[in-house]
């Protein structure tokens, strides 16, 4: 815990420090929402086929999805949704035309969730 994924169009293949940006994400969601830095597992998915809108724009998306184990209050998740938001763009490289879409989500594990 935390389980973190991060799904990205392709087509920021090349303008997306991933590995940064994990490196940079671990200590904010230590430092948010109270968890082990050795804890922190992050896992990026490049997304081959993405659709935003009608389709005819060059836009692009992020999404951070982070998993903690229950009971944390909900600004607490809030917190770390909206410092996850400030954080991403300083990770991805601006290119003239195109939008970048970010969104985050902090849900609870479910009791289930086990780790070694």
């Amino acid at each position: 815990m935390p389980q973190i994924t991060v799904d990205y169009s392709a087509s920021l293949e090349e303008d997306f420090d991933r590995r940064g940006f994990a490196l940079a994400l671990h200590p904010l969601v230590v430092e948010t929402a109270g968890a082990r830095l050795a804890a922190c597992k992050t896992r990026t998915r490049r997304a081959e086929d993405t659709v935003i809108g009608d389709g005819t724009a060059d836009d692009a998306l992020v999404h951070v999805g982070i998993g903690l184990l229950a009971g944390r209050t909900d600004e607490v998740k809030a917190r770390l949704t909206e410092a996850v938001l400030a954080l991403v763009p300083e990770y991805v490289k601006p290119v003239e035309g195109r939008v970048l879409h970010i969104s985050a989500e902090v849900e609870d594990l479910d009791s289930s969730y086990v780790s070694s």
